[in-house]
């Protein structure tokens, strides 16, 4: 059984001055394992290159989503994209990566920057061809997937970075490739590659990029569980049971909350050891326990979790904190984003009376908004979750 899969990351950056960016990226699925990513860069920039980009992005990704040939697509789309009368080149141009069963990679590549391969953390050469298709030029590439793969995929905005400030003749993709390579033997996620790469291009173009600038991080890995112990059972005759099910799950375990540690505890027979310092003034300390990998609070600390989650999935800004960070918040974060593939949350029902404020406009148990939020963000970043309630 194949049990390689695949995480995408995207960033960008606007050309300086404008509200919109000229680039646009889609992800859609093709059922469990497979999925298509199109990065599209509307010519120039502002409201009309972010419209094209939208519309060829999105009307490339749903036909091939509803089952359309490659080439068929490709055809369709490169038949509607005008020319530009004076540039004599396309309104719009494409990178589409199709990945199959999480096994095979087809790249197809029109007028756009060729798509970087990572292989054993060195850049690699990604085989391809010219073909004409619709009457237009593209290069498609087909690539057998391997563990640690990584695939990227970038707009004209980063090889064009730097050129006239940092560089002569921008930042190369053979630089890019490099840069990508050596980021990427500490583990990072494909979202935080993808950020590091284009906060790289702000830099370059001496922070007032001359052009919008994309990049799109495929990274191949073997899939990795971490399953969440997450409040007490709503009957303590559940607790047996409840415990049962955590620990025989393979994977890191993380538990949260004062009350379901003390009965980790007593099922494990294993103390609990609190760490008196505080990383973080505003986290509480977290906690030790023999046979589990992380011990935090609860409310808060899973509170402060979704907000690095909600940003994560926005611009990113806040990866540094939580990447470098050492309070249970950030080591959650490290845990969920970057090493976990499929989350499993275990919920205990028990409302605890200190969450439950009548002076506050919701009164629904704040414990479950909070994993109900938290699980959709992490479905959002492609994580399989499942979440069981006790």
């Amino acid at each position: 059984m194949n049990d390689l899969c695949v995480e995408i990351g995207c960033n960008s950056i606007n050309h300086v001055g404008e509200e919109l960016c000229g680039d646009h990226v889609e992800v859609a699925g093709q059922g469990e394992d497979s999925s298509v990513l199109v990065l599209a860069d509307g010519l120039g920039s502002g409201v009309k290159a972010n419209i094209l980009s939208i519309l060829t992005s999105r009307i490339i990704s749903t036909m091939i989503a509803e089952g359309l040939p490659l080439e068929e697509c490709v055809k369709a789309i490169a038949a509607t994209l005008p020319i530009c009368s004076v540039r004599k080149v396309a309104y719009s141009t494409f990178t589409i990566i199709r990945l199959i069963n999480n096994e095979v990679a087809e790249i197809i590549c029109y007028d756009n920057p060729p798509v970087v391969l990572i292989r054993n953390g060195t850049p690699a050469d990604l085989p391809g061809r010219d073909m004409i298709v619709g009457g237009k030029k593209v290069h498609k590439s087909e690539l057998r997937l391997q563990e640690g793969d990584i695939l990227v995929a970038v707009s004209d905005g980063c090889p064009h970075a730097g050129i006239g400030v940092a560089y002569n003749f921008g930042w190369q993709l053979s630089d890019i490739a490099e840069y990508v390579a050596t980021a990427s033997v500490a583990g990072y996620n494909a979202k935080t590659l993808s950020t590091m790469l284009v906060e790289e291009c702000s830099r370059l173009y001496g922070g007032k990029p001359g052009d919008d600038a994309t990049a799109c991080v495929v990274r191949v890995r073997r899939r990795a569980p971490v399953n969440i112990l997450f409040g007490p059972p709503r009957s303590s005759d559940d607790d047996a049971r409840m415990m049962t099910l955590f620990f025989s799950k393979g994977g890191k375990r993380i538990i949260c909350g004062g009350t379901t540690a003390a009965i980790a505890s007593r099922y494990l027979g294993a103390p609990i050891s609190t760490e008196l310092r505080y990383q973080s003034s505003d986290v509480p300390p977290i906690a030790h326990m023999e046979g589990v990998d992380l011990v935090t609070e609860g409310i808060i600390t899973v509170s402060r979790v979704i907000e690095y989650a909600r940003d994560a999935l926005d611009l990113n800004e806040r990866h540094e904190e939580w990447g470098y960070g050492h309070d249970g918040a950030c080591l959650i974060s490290r845990m969920l984003f970057e090493e976990a593939t499929d989350v499993n949350f275990f919920v205990g029902r028990a409302v605890n009376p200190a969450h439950q404020d009548p002076n506050l406009p919701i009164s629904f148990n704040i414990k479950m908004k909070l994993v109900e939020e938290l699980s959709k963000l992490l479905h959002e970043m492609g994580k399989r979750v499942k979440v069981m309630y006790f």
